[in-house]
């Protein structure tokens, strides 16, 4: 948490770029916003700050109409942190209290109910079940203003317990019906699927984010065109396809096809993880700068380090991938998607889209002879399909990623490079520097004119910590730029 002073200080100078890291409170309105709010600025003296939404409207604050503080950004802490209260804050954003309750979530993070409510609370001001109240309004909110639903049916798609909880927590934050909301708000009688903007803190590199995906999109589950990433995912109550490109203003348009309503939030979560959405890309660029790195920086500004919308996908796509190309692995894993991938129901098909990635007990159970890999790969693949079915490796949204990764260091042919791709993008770790990958060596070379040593380099991305992935995919970029011998 920023100190007071810094709070305000970025409060009168409405700076963007906090917005979702903190929330300020006015005591003479009742009021709680961003810190970009339009509004006039209020008196240091009548306001607090808080690190959450939750924890403002659990003190009896409203959300302001004009900002929307809770269509902000979300903070980037929660993904920079491995902590306990980080976990527990991105399973709460993926639904984990809503699917299955407090119990289930501290069981999950092997606490319990009690232990894990009073860690919670004593950070970010807030229990568990009023983090998630939180969400369930966001969510309620996104599909009253973006779809025609009857209130009864977008009350329990968001979470909500009964119509009377849905209605008296709108009362709460918003001090108007959800009804009133509606008509306030801009309505859309789109059928088939929801149409959101989902923000972020400028810049953002989107056309060089979509040529990454492009590059190791797969037929059938993704599909990039027209300036345009459509991909299928697996949710808990069914499937869903995306479709996200660069809107107006520092909005990503984001349009989702669901099987079932109660995953919008979960769905929404994953795909600001995969594209990165939270990131502080002013943060991140002014450490890499103070390291030395100023030129490699100013080549991308707003450059993202994509994660993924399924963490056990990202991890099989890993191994299958390992020392081939980029359009080798592709070819397997569409011949992988072909064979065992489930088709989506009709009307969530789109733009070739039309099939979910295999579950990990669905790889498992091919045999080896039909895998057109080295024996040794095959045996990688079964390996790990296999934990990550009985659950001896755990890529889970709360997951533990120290864990995780000696976990997967034990299994036979996974090694740094494999490990450290997984973590970075399957665990949206922001920290993991690939000094043995072949792209980021030959970018350090033709960098470094003098030939450095690469423990010099090892130096210049420990200056770079919390933010080496970064720094990862910036190399990978000025490769991707040397033109060829």
């Amino acid at each position: 948490m920023f100190t007071s002073d810094q709070c305000y200080q970025a409060v009168t100078s409405r700076d963007r770029r906090f917005d979702g890291m903190f929330f300020t409170a006015v005591r003479t309105t009742g009021i709680f916003c961003r810190p970009s709010c339009p509004a006039r600025t209020p008196r240091r003296e009548n306001v607090d700050f808080f690190v959450t939404a939750a924890a403002a409207a659990d003190a009896g604050f409203r959300s302001c109409r004009r900002c929307r503080p809770d269509a902000s950004p979300n903070s980037p802490q929660w993904d920079t942190r491995g902590d306990v209260v980080a976990r527990a804050m991105r399973l709460i954003r993926d639904g984990a209290v809503d699917r299955g309750g407090v119990e289930t979530l501290a069981a999950e993070l092997g606490y319990s109910t009690r232990q894990l409510g009073r860690l919670i609370h004593a950070e970010l001001g807030a229990g568990p079940l009023a983090l998630a109240r939180t969400e369930r309004v966001r969510t309620a909110r996104t599909l009253i203003e973006a779809t025609a639903m009857p209130m009864s049916d977008i009350a329990f798609a968001a979470g909500f317990s009964s119509i009377r909880q849905f209605n008296d927590t709108f009362r709460t934050m918003y001090s108007i019906t959800p009804r009133q909301l509606r008509r306030a708000g801009a309505e859309h009688t789109v059928a088939d699927e929801v149409v959101l903007r989902l923000a972020y803190r400028p810049p953002f590199d989107f056309a060089h984010l979509l040529g990454y995906l492009e590059a190791r999109a797969v037929a059938g589950i993704e599909n990039v065109s027209d300036g345009t990433y459509t991909r299928s995912m697996r949710l808990a109550h069914g499937s869903a396809v995306i479709t996200v490109r660069q809107g107006p203003g520092d909005f990503v348009d984001c349009r989702i096809r669901l099987a079932d309503t109660r995953d919008l939030g979960s769905a929404v979560a994953r795909v600001r993880r995969l594209l990165d959405l939270d990131a502080d890309p002013e943060a991140i660029a002014e450490t890499l700068r103070s390291a030395g790195l100023r030129r490699l920086v100013d080549e991308h500004p707003g450059l993202r380090s994509p994660g993924h919308s399924d963490p056990v996908e990202l991890a099989l796509r890993t191994v299958l991938g390992q020392q081939i190309s980029l359009a080798a692995a592709r070819t397997h894993l569409e011949r992988l998607v072909s064979g065992a991938g489930e088709s989506l129901p009709k009307e969530l098909s789109f733009c070739g889209v039309d099939r979910v990635f295999p579950t990990a007990d669905a790889v498992a159970a091919i045999p080896a002879s039909d895998w057109a890999l080295p024996a040794s790969r095959i045996r990688t693949i079964h390996a790990l399909s296999q934990a990550l079915a009985d659950g001896s490796v755990d890529l889970g949204t709360g997951s533990d990623r120290e864990d995780a990764s000696r976990n997967l260091l034990a299994l036979p042919g996974i090694g740094p490079w494999s490990n450290g791709y997984i973590r970075m993008r399957a665990l949206g770790d922001p920290d993991v520097f690939m000094d043995s990958d072949l792209g980021v060596k030959k970018a350090i070379a033709e960098l470094d004119e003098n030939a450095a040593a690469t423990a010099d380099w090892k130096k210049v991305a420990m200056k770079c910590s919390p933010w080496r992935s970064y720094l990862t995919h910036l190399l990978w970029a000025h490769h991707a730029r040397i033109p060829a011998a």
